[in-house]
C-alpha cells in the first residue's frame, strides 16, 4: 500500500463522526474497530489483516477477531491468495446500508 494513501486513511479515522455515529446506530454489530474496517474497506476493496491492523494502529489479534465476528454476520468476505487472507465487504443490503452511513450516500 502506498504510504501517502495509508497516512491519508490514518487522518480520516482520526476523527471520523460517520464511523462514530454508524457505530452507535448499528449498537453491538457496530462497535467503533469493526466500523474502522469497514470503512476501510469500502475504500480499498480487498485488504489484508496486517494491512488494516498497521492502517488503525490496533494489534493483529484485535483486527483478526472483529474480522471473524463481521465474517459472522456477513458483512466481510474473505479469500486465500498464496499464503494471504484478503478481507473485503460483503454484497448485501445490510453492508449497502453501513456503506452508505459511512460513505454519506442515501442509498
Amino acid at each position: 500500500m502506498q504510504m501517502k494513501k495509508k497516512e491519508t486513511l490514518q487522518n480520516e479515522l482520526q476523527d471520523n463522526a460517520k464511523i462514530e455515529a454508524c457505530a452507535e446506530k448499528f449498537g453491538t454489530t457496530g462497535d467503533r474497530t469493526r466500523m474502522r474496517i469497514c470503512y476501510l474497506l469500502c475504500h480499498h476493496p480487498e485488504l489484508t489483516v496486517s494491512e488494516i491492523a498497521e492502517i488503525i494502529s490496533s494489534p493483529i489479534s484485535t483486527v483478526s477477531h472483529s474480522l471473524k465476528k463481521l465474517k459472522e454476520i456477513q458483512v466481510v468476505d474473505h479469500r486465500r491468495q498464496a499464503k494471504q487472507v484478503l478481507y473485503s465487504l460483503s454484497k448485501n443490503k445490510f453492508v449497502s446500508v453501513i456503506k452508505s452511513q459511512l460513505l454519506g450516500n442515501n442509498e
